[in-house]
């Protein structure tokens, strides 16, 4: 059996343990962002020492199970692996987020945008020297999370959800990712250590409402185009220009928003994230 406690990390119990519901194993991605800062008005980084007392204390209740420090390689762990832990929000009645897998392991770097340690100003988690990285991953791994991005490596403070990926399919996730919450972050995240390529998701992740607008043009509308003629859900006049968003791919979305059962505005022919995860439009 895997360590339950990452070794060479410092073990904190903060107790409260409790099972996961089984399915693929994950890890989930966040960045602790303590303090607000910019370009143009860095903020010295918070103390490690001041996060551990704190996810040990007062913010028990949102403990995750690691938090690592990418500037000198130092961890804490607060629960062990084969608990969940509570970084993420749970709603009542959908998946519950911090159990959905058969672990579910939620690392927080110790980061925020634009820190400063002297004069050194960090825009991105990547920018750190990442300390202990190789060690962190070779860990995680070795509970069955396998070295990938199933909804693609976090590149910047954008959020792409999908459902049915995260139901599915096994790997880390960044915050930005979970259903039912709202965080933005990690913003980016290490390679991994030792593999040069990362399996791509199964399906294309939704890439918000404001994608859709006419003239947009990608391959990702042209395989949206091929799924919904698929499903029966074809008012298009022609096949010409299939990668470009139209009048076509509107009246179709919207045969297919019907056949969900949506009706009225929520049948408008603009892709939203529930009826795009249930279309399994295939990664491009």
């Amino acid at each position: 059996m895997p360590d339950l406690w990452m070794p060479g990390a410092t073990r904190l119990d903060i107790g409260d343990h409790a099972a996961t519901d089984g399915g693929p194993a994950k890890a989930i991605a966040h960045i602790t962002w303590d303090k607000n800062a910019t370009a143009a008005k860095p903020v010295d980084l918070v103390p490690y020492t001041a996060l551990r007392s704190y996810f040990a204390g007062g913010g028990a209740g949102v403990a995750p199970h690691i938090l690592w420090d990418p500037f000198e390689g130092h961890f804490t762990q607060f629960v062990p692996a084969n608990s969940r832990s509570k970084s993420l929000v749970d709603q009542a009645g959908g998946t519950r987020t911090n159990r959905a897998g058969s672990v579910v392991l939620q690392i927080e770097a110790l980061f925020f945008p634009y820190c400063r340690i002297g004069t050194k100003v960090y825009p991105q988690l990547v920018d750190t020297p990442c300390k202990g990285w190789a060690d962190l991953q070779a860990w995680v791994h070795s509970w069955g999370v396998p070295n990938s991005w199933p909804m693609g490596r976090p590149v910047d403070f954008t959020s792409h959800r999908s459902e049915s990926t995260w139901e599915k399919t096994a790997g880390w996730y960044g915050h930005s990712q979970i259903p039912e919450n709202t965080h933005q972050d990690p913003g980016s995240w290490p390679a991994f250590v030792g593999t040069t390529t990362a399996t791509p998701p199964v399906y294309e992740p939704f890439p918000g409402a404001s994608f859709f607008t006419a003239g947009k043009k990608s391959p990702v509308i042209a395989a949206m185009h091929k799924r919904l003629v698929a499903e029966g859900c074809d008012a298009y006049q022609s096949s010409a220009n299939s990668n470009v968003w139209g009048s076509g791919d509107k009246a179709s979305y919207a045969k297919w928003q019907r056949k969900l059962g949506y009706t009225g505005t929520d049948a408008n022919g603009i892709p939203g994230a529930t009826s795009w995860s249930k279309l399994h439009v295939p990664n491009v």
